[in-house]
């Protein structure tokens, strides 16, 4: 990780403070980040068995089923906990690294994902260094996909859990002034995109073909609460499915992807 530094606090939270492993499968909500992240990589990634970098790959939620799938994947995290789960779970390589300075040669591979390195980098020169990045370690047209946190996302769902505040609703309205949040609401530092700004980095980064989708749709706000207030996970119910329904209805719609709690676009490295 030559240059770059990931923030002390963040690796912190992801080694002690939150297990990511269970995120995506212990909630409605988070079933339904998973299944719609899946989906969309599933419609846009190459056929199988190509390369896929998975950059800021946790621990390996994603890089178990695109094994599976046939693909063959590298990932690269910056927390030491996440590599060792990804190794106890998934048939991939690994590394320790920094989306901002990877270690691949250029042009090595059919696919790269960002499924999560966007959402620490506070800084916008970060977040295209990270971009590019990414566009340097793919082979000319192939396929960049990079999620990002909604503006949105916090008020939703302090909304939808009873915990707009006083208190919380001015740390909020600086949120959506200034995209950065630090580690109120038992999260860490982050920074929340507009779909703009994601397309735009995107676009800076090099990319062509740049794309955008909202990932959960306009109800994922409903499990969380509806969990939140009955004390049930949701995971597997009727709600979950509906929910995927109304996420693939207004995926493309601009004045519902900001509702999604998560962003993610696709592009093209240039042809060279």
């Amino acid at each position: 990780m030559e240059g770059h530094r990931v923030a002390p606090e963040i690796i912190d939270y992801y080694s002690s403070a939150f297990d990511e492993s269970a995120r995506l499968s212990s909630s409605g909500q988070g079933e339904l980040e998973f299944l719609r992240t899946q989906e969309l990589l599933r419609r846009h990634l190459p056929a199988p068995p190509a390369s896929v970098l998975d950059v800021g790959g946790g621990p390996g939620i994603h890089a178990r089923w695109l094994v599976a799938d046939g693909f063959e994947v590298h990932l690269v995290d910056p927390v030491e906990r996440h590599v060792r789960q990804a190794r106890a779970v998934c048939d991939c390589t690994t590394e320790l690294g920094d989306a901002r300075t990877l270690r691949a040669e250029d042009g090595s591979y059919d696919a790269v994902l960002l499924l999560g390195p966007l959402y620490h980098l506070l800084k916008r020169a970060d977040r295209v260094q990270a971009l590019r990045e990414a566009r340097r370690v793919l082979r000319p047209g192939a396929l960049m996909a990079a999620a990002a946190i909604s503006r949105h996302a916090e008020l939703i769902d302090l909304a939808a859990t009873a915990r707009l505040t006083p208190a919380a609703t001015a740390i909020t309205q600086e949120v959506l002034a200034s995209g950065c949040h630090t580690s109120e609401f038992g999260f860490t530092t982050a920074y929340f995109h507009t779909a703009a700004e994601l397309q735009a980095e995107a676009t800076d980064a090099g990319f062509t073909d740049v794309r955008l989708f909202g990932v959960e749709g306009p109800t994922w706000a409903v499990l969380k609460g509806i969990a939140t207030h009955t004390g049930g996970s949701l995971t597997g119910s009727p709600l979950v499915a509906s929910a995927v329904t109304a996420a693939r209805i207004a995926e493309s719609d601009p004045a519902l992807i900001p509702c999604s709690s998560h962003l993610i676009t696709f592009g093209r490295a240039p042809d060279r």
